[in-house]
């Protein structure tokens, strides 16, 4: 990777680089991109492919409704109620 490829990848994410920082991230990222290459000689052969580290078990619990407030406790702290809602300003512009 060099100066030239750092300097569009920054135009399109917007971002105004310095030329020292240029020279750090084409250092960097050489470094992260050859890590890579060498990670992509490793021999895969026979191992299974994976999702994740560990296995993951899922734990199901029932769902059961709890009804702590009534609605009108809830809408005691709105600013604004109509009934039984929630009132908002309009989003729609």
């Amino acid at each position: 990777m060099d100066g030239i490829e750092i300097k569009n990848v920054a135009h399109l994410a917007r971002l105004a680089l310095s030329e020292i920082e240029i020279q750090q991230s084409t250092e960097q990222l050489s470094l992260i991109l050859n890590h890579f290459e060498k990670m992509s000689e490793i021999s895969t052969e026979g191992i299974e492919p994976m999702v994740t580290p560990t296995e993951i078990e899922n734990f199901w619990r029932e769902d059961v409704v709890h009804q702590d407030l009534t609605p009108e406790e809830v809408l005691q702290n709105a600013p604004l109620s109509q009934g039984r809602l929630f009132k908002v300003p309009p989003v729609v512009g």
